[in-house]
């Protein structure tokens, strides 16, 4: 139910789209596809920027954004569908050709997360609410998102991608599984339900996006085009609704909250990249597993705290401000990656 509304939305928003393309004249269609285009660009491009501003109104003016917090499975469905209808054949096939990376990546990803969201709680001694958020999100599957900034960075996309659709496609398992293992001291889990929810915002709008790009192949070009977009506004307002919701809780534990954050995502980075240094990768698909695992679906943490933990707001807040700070500091490691790469090229041309 929840995949079949999330892919009426998306074909909503794309009959629009087609409407207002077809409403052009026809020497005036290429100048709105490119300026279109280009808004797309610059949209992905600012990404944090978007996250940051409708953060600080969904603060000053919560009452604006909080009716959205019932929306946010729907919204991630919406990505997810979105996420499988850019999926192609020769990304699996990447995954035979390149297994130990693949495995690699994805492990450390499973791995790492969820044991640095534990130490951390325990480090810092958290409250429960706190601690199964920190924990929930550490134990999400790869971002979307880590495939731009491993491009960005000059790390191998092919093998960001692969290890995203591997570790989402494992999610439906593993998240639930591991989570019930860390976080079950706290609170009652509930691992079968949360399965059955990652089953229906994830696994179910992702297979059935695949097998319309399967099927109708360039047909859905249309489609495809826009969803960067669409997926940047949906990130845009879980984020938002996340934060009006969890006001009072954000003012009263936002900047521990915050160190939290950057110090699981920091060290995400760290111990991806040395992990796959010491386990024999190049330099090249080091940076594409350390970005893969540093970085996390956290719109999936805060649709599944939103549904298990609606009495606690707090537990969502871990992952709505993780969404907020993965946006700067991917962008930020990749410039880093991107200009030593650079300068690599120029000594070697010299």
């Amino acid at each position: 139910m929840m995949a079949c509304t999330s892919i009426k939305i998306y074909f909503n928003l794309v009959q629009v789209y087609s409407f207002l393309r077809c409403c052009c004249k026809p020497h005036l269609t290429c100048d709105f596809m490119k300026l279109f285009l280009s808004m797309i660009q610059f949209v992905q491009k600012s990404f944090a920027l978007w996250v940051v501003l409708f953060a600080g109104i969904a603060l000053y003016l919560p009452q604006g954004f909080i009716w959205l917090t019932h929306y946010i499975p729907l919204m991630l469905g919406v990505i997810m569908f979105g996420m499988g209808m850019t999926m192609t054949v020769d990304e699996f096939k990447s995954v035979a050709h390149n297994p130990k990376a693949v495995l690699i990546g994805v492990a450390a990803h499973f791995m790492v997360m969820p044991s640095l969201a534990y130490v951390l709680c325990k480090l810092f001694q958290l409250p429960p609410e706190l601690a199964i958020g920190v924990i929930l999100v550490g134990c999400c599957p790869g971002g979307t998102a880590s495939n731009v900034i491993t491009f960005m960075a000059k790390g191998n996309t092919a093998l960001s991608v692969a290890c995203t659709s591997v570790s989402t496609l494992l999610a439906p398992i593993l998240t639930p599984a591991i989570f019930y293992l860390l976080a079950s001291q706290w609170i009652e889990i509930h691992a079968s339900s949360m399965l059955l929810s990652i089953l229906q915002v994830v696994l179910c709008p992702i297979a059935l996006g695949l097998v319309m790009r399967i099927f109708l192949k360039n047909k859905i070009n249309t489609y495809i085009e826009i969803m960067p977009l669409v997926s940047v506004v949906a990130i845009v307002l879980i984020v938002a609704a996340i934060i009006a919701a969890s006001k009072t809780a954000l003012l009263q534990s936002g900047l521990l909250v915050l160190l939290i954050v950057a110090l699981h995502n920091g060290f995400g980075f760290l111990l991806g990249f040395w992990a796959s240094r010491i386990l024999g990768l190049s330099y090249f698909d080091s940076k594409a597993v350390a970005i893969e695992v540093g970085m996390q679906n956290s719109g999936l943490g805060v649709a599944l705290a939103a549904v298990h933990f609606a009495a606690s707001p707090l537990t969502a807040l871990p992952s709505a401000i993780f969404s907020l700070w993965h946006n700067i500091s991917g962008p930020a490691l990749a410039s880093y990656w991107a200009m030593v790469a650079s300068r690599k090229h120029q000594k070697n041309q010299s």
